[in-house]
Order: C-alpha cells, then sequence, then structure tokens
C-alpha cells in the first residue's frame, strides 16, 4: 500500500464521505475500492457511492428525524449532501436522486480531489500499521470480515440480521397493554398486549397468508432457533407461538386477573423509554404486511413504527461493545469504523456516519481532542445508539426522533414535539459545527 496519512476501505457512502472530511482537513488519504477488480453481489457500476436498493433519501422535512439528519450533515459541508442536492428528481415530501448522477459526481469529486488517492484494489487485510478507516460496507467481503473479526473477536461481528420491529411508546394503548414481568420478575420491564383464544387464531392466519420479501440470491441464509422468522414458527404448529414467544405464563392481566390465551410482549429499547421493540417479532413479511397485520394485535391499533422487521444479509460490529464513542476500535485505536458495518441502517446513517469518522481521524492524526457532537443533534444522537446501547442484543437502526434526549415534561402534539427537537438540534449544533467544521458553509450551499 502506497504511503499516507490515513487509509479508507471501501469507495461507498461512508468511505467517500470519511475521505472528503479529512482531505479538507489537510490529509493524504488512500481510498480503496475493490470495484471493478470485484463486485459484491449487490452492486453493478464501478463508480464510488453507488446506491442499490433505492434512490430514496427518505423524508426532507424536520418533522422526521433523517430530515434533521440531512439538514446537520449540509451545514457541516457533506460531500455526500451536496452530491445528493445537486442530482435531486421530484419526490415528494422526500429527497430522491438520480442514481447514475449521483455516482458520478461523487466519484469525480473523489478523483479530482489533490490529496485522495483513488486506490482500485481489493483489500483482504487489515493494515499493520498506521491509522485506517474501516468503511467496508453490509457486504463486506469474506477475506476482510474474517480479518476484522480476528481484530474484534468473532463473537461481536454479525453477517445476518433479524430484526423486529419497534414501536413508539406513546402510540400504544395502556388502557388494553399492561407492564409486567413474568412472574414479577425483574421488574416492570415489559408492555403486554393480551391476545383472546379467537384473537390468536385470527392474528396466526393472517401470519400464515402475508406476503413476505423474497430474498435475493446473497441474501439466502439458514435461519438458527433462536432468530426464527415469527412466519416461520406460525408454519409449524397451530400452537407453536403460544408456547414459545407469545407464551402467557405468569402475566395475568390486570382487568381480568388471569392469563390471557396468549400476549405479545415489548421491551424497553431506548434510554429514554420512548421506544419498544416486539419481542421475539424478527420477520420477513413486507412491510405494508407489518404494519397491517400488527396493527390487529390489542394495544397497537394506532402503532407507529420506529423500525420494521427484517431478516437480510448484513455484516456489522457489535459496537457497544468494541467501538469508543470516537469510533475507533477499543482494542486497538488506530482502527476506525464508519457506515453500515457500524451498526446504522440507511443511505444517510451511513454517510453521517463516515463524515464523524473523517473528523475523529483526523483529528487523531493531529494530535487534537476530537470534539464530540451534542447529544441533541441527529449527528449526537446516532453516535449515542453505537456507543451507549446495551450490548446485548445490539441492533441496526436508522436514525429516529426516539433516539433523542426527550424535552422537558410538556404536553406537545406530536408534529410540534418533533419540530421541538429539530429546533433545539439545530440550536445546538452552530456552535459545535464552527469548532468542528469551521470552513463549511453552514447550509448555505455545497463545499
Amino acid at each position: 500500500m502506497p504511503t499516507s496519512e490515513l487509509i479508507i476501505i471501501g469507495g461507498g457512502l461512508a468511505g467517500c464521505e470519511a475521505a472528503w472530511q479529512a482531505a479538507r482537513r489537510g490529509l493524504d488519504v488512500a481510498l480503496y475500492e475493490m470495484k471493478p477488480l470485484r463486485f459484491s453481489p449487490a452492486h453493478q457500476s464501478d463508480r464510488l457511492g453507488e446506491l442499490v436498493c433505492s434512490n430514496s433519501l427518505r423524508g426532507a422535512a424536520l418533522g422526521n428525524a433523517v430530515g434533521l439528519l440531512k439538514e446537520e450533515l449540509r451545514r457541516c459541508g457533506s460531500l455526500f449532501m451536496a452530491a445528493a442536492d445537486a442530482t435531486a428528481v421530484p419526490a415528494g415530501g422526500a429527497l430522491a436522486v438520480d442514481r447514475e448522477a449521483f455516482a458520478a459526481l461523487l466519484t469525480e469529486r473523489i478523483e479530482s480531489h489533490p490529496r485522495i488517492t483513488l486506490q482500485r484494489q481489493e483489500v483482504t487485510a487489515l493494515p499493520p500499521t498506521g491509522t485506517v478507516i474501516v468503511a467496508s460496507g453490509p457486504l463486506t467481503s469474506e477475506a476482510l470480515s474474517a480479518e476484522i473479526a480476528r481484530r474484534t473477536g468473532a463473537e461481536q461481528l454479525y453477517f445476518y440480521d433479524a430484526i423486529a420491529p419497534i414501536v413508539e411508546a406513546e402510540s400504544i394503548d395502556l388502557t388494553i397493554a399492561w407492564r409486567a414481568s413474568r412472574y414479577g420478575k425483574g421488574g416492570d420491564d415489559y408492555l403486554n398486549c393480551p391476545l383472546s383464544r379467537e384473537e390468536y387464531f385470527d392474528f396466526l392466519g393472517e401470519l400464515r397468508q402475508a406476503e413476505k420479501v423474497a430474498p435475493r440470491e446473497f441474501e439466502k441464509m439458514i435461519h438458527f432457533e433462536g432468530c426464527m422468522p415469527i412466519e416461520e414458527m406460525a408454519e409449524r404448529g397451530d400452537l407453536t407461538l403460544a408456547f414459545g414467544p407469545m407464551k402467557p405464563v405468569g402475566l395475568p392481566d390486570p382487568r381480568t386477573g388471569r392469563e390471557p390465551f396468549a400476549v405479545i410482549q415489548l421491551r424497553q429499547d431506548d434510554r429514554h423509554a420512548t421506544l419498544y421493540n416486539m419481542v421475539g417479532f424478527q420477520t420477513k413479511l413486507t412491510w405494508p404486511e407489518q404494519r397491517r397485520i400488527f396493527r390487529r394485535i390489542p394495544g397497537l391499533a394506532e402503532a407507529r413504527f420506529a423500525r420494521l422487521g427484517s431478516m437480510h444479509r448484513n455484516t456489522f460490529l457489535n459496537a457497544p461493545a468494541c467501538l469508543s464513542p470516537t469510533l475507533q476500535l477499543q482494542s486497538e485505536p488506530r482502527l476506525f469504523f464508519a457506515g453500515q458495518i457500524t451498526g446504522v441502517e440507511g443511505y444517510v446513517e451511513s454517510a453521517a456516519c463516515g463524515l464523524l469518522a473523517g473528523l475523529f481521524a483526523a483529528c487523531r492524526l493531529r494530535g487534537e481532542e476530537p470534539p464530540m457532537p451534542p447529544a441533541a443533534t441527529a449527528l449526537g444522537s446516532l453516535l449515542a445508539h453505537l456507543s451507549q446501547s446495551s450490548p446485548a442484543g445490539f441492533q441496526p437502526m436508522n436514525v429516529n426522533y426516539g433516539l433523542f434526549p426527550p424535552l422537558p415534561a410538556a404536553r406537545r402534539k406530536r408534529a410540534d414535539r418533533r419540530l421541538a427537537l429539530a429546533e433545539r438540534a439545530l440550536a445546538e449544533l452552530e456552535p459545535w459545527r464552527l469548532q468542528a467544521f469551521p470552513e463549511a458553509p453552514g447550509g448555505e450551499g455545497a463545499p
């Protein structure tokens, strides 16, 4: 490998953003991308920053946390956002891009930067010395995955995602659901939604008939018993769920004093108790089917989902267990990680992770203390998810307002509360931006 101050592995959104942020701080960067010498099963173009699954970057308004994250990135001088805004196509309330034009512009900006050297070469082993950012993405090659596993501990690197839906706490009907743990052990750590025999069999029938997402070739997998999709468990027998994740034993309904026929438990998923995970409900149902069927559950008729369930090929670290708040490997601080391999979900979140990794790595190389984004910002909340979540059962997550520190207690409509969270975030972002990104346009244009 050529001598550079910073080596970045992976030319996706996170790698390109990290390279851009480090280079604009005067560092020489070597960015390694294996295409076109080798393609992952999901990629087809030799361009950098190829968008695979969709051209949508999701909501643009501040009422959506990803809209706030995009605005924060703009103000910090993000290359990703500059390219996205320059290649945007009509998409209603969302930001969507012309995928080919977006990747072409991103590639041109990286190739033309005097401090970035683009190396079209597959990296199968981590460099033995130097500062490195690993941004190899959710389809990291087997050889590099094995190398990362040796550094992090194989038990901290996951290859398949089994994700259960997450529900916003305030959308759960607490006149039906109640707080309790089985047999009263462990405090009132769960919310419980009861089902009668009739409701259970109705729910079972809907699960069995529901439309499922067909896995792509590279996502086909053998399911482990501990992460079996709920709809596949339903095919094993009429009472499999009632004796499995929906067993009601030790959970009497306080309205009747009796155990219901079945129960669905929701476990607190964030430190602010604004999000609850549907226990044991990892699924391959399509998203519309999940919304339709899970809202049939008593107590969830008005459920708002911060995240819907999925099962797919995804290489990611147990970030809270092995990364520091500055995205450095705890056991080897010269190694940084960025993008989906850290446990963020989504294009925008991956780019945001790259922006932070580029900043933190540059600070390390320049002997500076890294400025940490305020906790109330979208960037800070996303970073807190990676560093402060419980390592037990850690799962990738999109940015959402449930990750933010709550506002002072006050009754507000949901839309008003979200706007207040965004206003607070942008107010706290500005002094940090002036310190961390003093040359950024502050939302006035492209970097």
